[in-house]
């Protein structure tokens, strides 16, 4: 619940700092601190407002299975669908490899729009990729796929329910992880080596629900106006009046 702290005199106040924290991916509390400077030197006020970690929406409780101590815990749960603790622990993992592909799903989408709009590259659009010959067809390709990622998922699933379990490589023997967290492998999935700190993942997951949100926003946008986001963005910036989200919905 916010928590708001005031002291004020009766003179007029004047914005003096503000300094804030938004999604910094630290693990401890939000705050926002807002100063005011009086007209009078003797008169001293200050506002402050602080949001706990742990609620999404102030003033309405969090559950009691989600206690803040999660990476990107915000207490947002309203449908109770993580009450379970095994159904937890797999959406810990579910949510944590959906942000990574989204991530990497938005900058393949977007990049190749942008350097092919610019003329560095001549690739099709994100759109349009799927209509370009390769050197299978399509549907052999979705049984690649297919049969690619189920194997993924499986051996992802038994790190899940017997974490460790599949750190070695079952065809180069001489290759495997270290005994690191779920979720967090390590070895060559790190290449740089980055310590995956309270703070690392509450960023990660951050941008990933961020990206999660952005490839929706993509897909509708091409469905509404045909376009990818970048093409959208040089139209309205050709004329930023006329070339709005208000205009397109009246055109439909």
């Amino acid at each position: 619940m916010a928590t708001v702290t005031a002291q004020a005199s009766t003179a007029v106040f004047r914005p003096y700092a503000s300094k804030s924290r938004f999604l910094t991916g630290s693990s401890g509390k939000l705050n926002r601190v807002i100063s005011f400077k009086p007209t009078s030197p003797s008169s001293l006020s200050s506002f402050k407002v602080e949001a706990k970690k742990g609620e999404w929406l102030p003033g309405l409780a969090s559950p009691g299975y989600l206690n803040g101590s999660l990476p990107g815990d915000n207490g947002f749960d309203p449908l109770g669908l993580a009450e379970d603790p095994e159904n937890l622990k797999w959406f810990i993992q579910a949510e944590l490899v959906n942000s990574r592909w989204a991530m990497l799903g938005v900058t393949g989408m977007l990049l190749p729009e942008v350097l092919s709009s610019i003329g560095i590259i001549n690739v099709p659009k994100w759109y349009d990729a799927g209509k370009s010959e390769y050197f299978a067809s399509s549907s052999t390709l979705f049984v690649i796929e297919f049969i690619l990622f189920h194997y993924v998922e499986i051996r992802r699933w038994q790190d899940i329910k017997n974490p460790g379990s599949v750190n070695q490589d079952p065809i180069f023997k001489s290759y495997s992880l270290p005994p690191n967290e779920c979720g967090y492998p390590g070895g060559i999935f790190n290449p740089l080596n980055f310590a995956p700190t309270e703070e690392a993942k509450e960023k990660e997951l951050a941008n990933g629900r961020l990206a999660m949100l952005a490839f929706l926003g993509f897909v509708v946008q091409h469905n509404v106006t045909g376009k990818g986001p970048f093409d959208n963005l040089l139209q309205h910036i050709s004329d930023p009046w006329h070339n709005t989200i208000i205009q397109t919905i009246r055109g439909y």
